[in-house]
């Protein structure tokens, strides 16, 4: 299991959007301002979280690529 957060900045993101990235990805990228999803089994299930908060939520292309829409 990984723990997910989902960036509230959209316009930080290439398509706009909210992005799900994991707890150790979003470091790395140094985003702040975001929102902590939790604990889940894969991705798929934490950007169906996120869409709770944004329904433009979208996997990142890196570090969730199963969820990634584009």
């Amino acid at each position: 299991m990984k723990y997910y957060i989902v960036n509230r900045n959209a316009t930080l993101n290439p398509g706009f959007h909210h992005e799900v990235h994991t707890r150790e990805h979003a470091d790395q990228l140094g985003v702040r301002d975001r929102i902590d999803l939790g604990w889940f089994s894969n991705e798929i299930e934490a950007v169906a979280n996120a869409k709770r908060y944004y329904s433009d939520a979208d996997g990142c292309k890196t570090c969730c690529p199963r969820a990634h829409r584009g």
